[in-house]
C-alpha cells in the first residue's frame, strides 16, 4: 500500500501530469545557449510578439473605411497638432479681454487658468477613452456618448450640442469670414471704394461660401492636414499680431481697469456669468478630438493615444502662448473700452486704424479670412461624415464621388442660407453655446466613470467636476437669457449688418 502511494505521488509530481509545467531537456537548454540558436530565439521572440499583437487587434467597423473621418488612418502626431491648433484657436479668443473687464485682473487670470487646465484634463480623458478594453475605437463623440450613457440617452445628451458645434460654427465662420473679406476689400481699395459700388455683405458671404465649398472637395480628414496647418499658422499669426500692435501703440485716453459698474446686484452676478461664458467659449474643439484621433493607426505596441496626446500637448502649448498674452495684453491696452461685439479685432480698427499702416490692418484681415476658411473644413467634416453615414448604412456601399461632392455643396448652401436668413445668430451664441458646455467640461468626466470604473477617489473627483460643469452650463444659459431680456437683441431676417 505504501508503495502504491509513493507511485501516485511520483506521478503527480511528474512534469507530464501538470499541464502548466514544461519539461526541460538538458540538450535543449545547452543548445539554446549556443550561438547557433540565436536566429531561432529571435524568430520565437518575433512570433510571440506577433501572436500578442493578433490577440490585441483593434476592432474596426468595416463601414468606417467608407466615411471621410476614418477613410484614411495614416495620421500622426504632427497631423493631430495641426488639426487641434486649427480647431482650437478662433475668433472667440479675441473676446477674452472683455471677460477681464468684468472680472478684473486677478479673477480674470485665475478663471482663464482654471478653464485652461479643466478643459485640458477633459481632453486627456477623451483621448484615453477613444479605445475601449475590448478593442473598439470610438472615432466620433456621439458614439462614445452612446456607449457610455446608452443609445437613447447618449443621443439626447450629445446630438444637438455636437451638431451646433459643427454646423453652427460653420455658419458663424461664414458671417465672420465674409464680413472680414468686406473689411479687407475696403482697406485695400481705400479712397477708390467711395466712388465704386462695392459688393454687399451677402455677396461677400457668397464669395466666402463658394471658396469654402471648393476646398471641401478634399476627400477625408487626413487630406486636409495641409489646410489645418495653414489655419494654425494664420490663427497664431493674427492673434500675435493683434496683441503686439495693441500693446506697442498708445492706449486710448481715459482707459480704466475698474470693473464695470452695474445697476443692481443681479446685473453684477449675471455679468460675471457672462464673463465666465466668454472664457469657456474661447476653448473649443472637444467635439473633434475623437475624430482626429480616429485618423491614426493603432496597435498594442503603439496605441493611438500616444501620438495623439503628444500632438495635443504641443498644440496647447502654442494655444496658451496665444490666448494668455491676447487676454492680458488686450485688457492692458484697452481696459473697459474693449468693444463687446468684435473684441480685439474691432478695437484694433477703432482705436488704431488711423495710426496703423494699411499693410498691417490688411494683413490682419487676410489672416482672419484664411483661418476661417481653414476652420470651416475641419468643423464641417463631422457633418459630411454623418450625412455619408446615412447613405452607406442604407445602401451598404461607399458614396460615389459625385454624391460626396453634392453633399458638401448642399451643406455649404444650407449654411449660407442660414447666415443670410438669421444674421442675429451670433447674439444667441451665449444661450446656445451654454448648452454645449457639458460637451467640453462635464460629459468626459461622467463617461470616464461609466466606462473605466476608476478607484473611489477618482470617481468622486470626476463626479464633482462633471456636476460643476453641468451647474456652470445652467448658470451660463440663465445669464444669457437674462442678457437677452434686459438688453435685448436686434432681430432682423435676411438683412445682414453692413459694417
Amino acid at each position: 500500500m505504501q508503495d502504491q502511494m509513493d507511485e501516485v505521488e511520483e506521478v503527480k509530481s511528474s512534469p507530464m501530469s501538470n499541464p502548466n509545467m514544461t519539461p526541460k531537456s538538458p540538450f535543449v537548454s545547452r543548445f539554446m545557449a549556443t550561438p547557433l540558436a540565436s536566429p531561432m530565439k529571435k524568430a520565437m521572440t518575433s512570433m510571440r510578439g506577433y501572436l500578442e499583437e493578433v490577440g490585441h487587434l483593434t476592432k474596426l467597423d468595416p463601414q468606417d473605411a467608407w466615411l471621410p473621418i476614418t477613410e484614411s488612418r495614416n495620421g500622426n502626431a504632427l497631423y493631430s497638432a495641426f488639426h487641434t491648433l486649427s480647431s482650437g484657436i478662433g475668433i472667440p479668443a479675441l473676446l477674452l479681454p472683455l471677460s477681464f473687464a468684468t472680472l478684473g485682473w486677478a479673477w480674470g487670470i485665475i478663471c482663464l487658468s482654471v478653464a485652461f487646465m479643466w478643459q485640458l484634463y477633459t481632453l486627456w480623458l477623451l483621448i484615453q477613452l477613444h479605445e475601449s478594453e475590448s478593442g473598439v475605437r470610438y472615432s466620433r463623440y456621439l458614439r462614445l456618448s452612446m456607449a457610455a450613457f446608452g443609445e437613447k440617452l447618449g443621443k439626447i445628451l450629445a446630438l444637438f450640442p455636437i451638431m451646433y458645434l459643427s454646423g453652427g460654427t460653420c455658419v458663424t465662420l461664414i458671417m465672420i469670414g465674409g464680413g472680414t473679406m468686406k473689411i479687407f476689400f475696403q482697406i485695400v481699395c481705400g479712397e477708390t471704394c467711395r466712388h465704386v459700388s462695392s459688393p454687399s455683405t451677402i455677396e461677400w458671404y457668397l464669395v466666402f461660401t463658394g471658396t469654402a465649398i471648393l476646398l471641401a472637395q478634399l476627400p477625408n480628414l487626413n487630406s486636409i492636414a495641409g489646410i489645418s496647418l495653414i489655419g494654425a499658422i494664420t490663427a497664431v499669426s493674427y492673434c500675435t499680431l493683434i496683441w503686439v500692435v495693441s500693446v506697442t501703440k498708445d492706449r486710448p485716453n481715459g482707459v480704466s481697469y475698474k470693473p464695470l459698474e452695474t445697476k443692481s446686484d443681479a446685473a453684477t452676478v449675471f455679468g460675471v456669468l457672462n464673463a465666465l461664458g466668454i472664457t469657456i467659449f474661447a476653448f473649443r474643439g472637444h467635439n473633434l478630438v475623437l475624430e482626429i484621433q480616429g485618423t491614426m493607426p493603432s496597435n498594442s505596441q503603439r496605441p493611438s493615444r500616444l501620438p495623439m496626446w503628444k500632438g495635443v500637448k504641443f498644440a496647447y502649448l502654442i494655444i496658451a502662448l496665444c490666448l494668455f498674452p491676447l487676454a492680458i495684453g488686450g485688457y492692458w491696452a484697452y481696459g473697459n473700452f474693449i468693444p463687446s461685439s468684435g473684441g480685439m479685432l474691432d478695437a484694433l480698427n477703432k482705436y488704431h486704424g488711423y495710426d496703423t499702416s494699411k499693410f498691417v490692418l490688411g494683413l490682419t484681415s487676410m489672416l482672419v479670412v484664411v483661418n476661417c476658411l481653414s476652420s470651416f473644413q475641419i468643423y464641417a467634416m463631422p457633418v459630411f461624415d454623418n450625412l455619408e453615414f446615412r447613405f452607406t448604412s442604407s445602401m451598404n456601399k461607399p458614396c460615389p464621388r459625385w454624391l460626396r461632392s453634392g453633399i458638401r455643396i448642399f451643406f455649404g448652401c444650407v449654411a449660407f442660407f442660414i447666415s443670410v436668413a438669421l444674421p442675429f445668430l451670433p447674439s444667441l451664441a451665449g444661450l446656445i453655446g451654454g448648452v454645449a458646455v457639458p460637451i467640453t467640461l462635464a460629459y468626459p468626466c461622467f463617461m470616464w466613470i461609466l466606462i473605466k470604473k476608476p478607484c473611489k477617489c477618482s470617481t468622486i473627483f470626476n463626479w464633482a467636476l462633471g456636476a460643476l460643469g453641468i451647474v456652470l452650463s445652467i448658470l451660463i444659459i440663465t445669464g444669457a437669457i437674462w442678457n437677452i431680456v434686459t438688453i435685448g437683441i436686434e432681430v432682423h431676417f435676411f438683412k445682414p449688418l453692413n459694417k
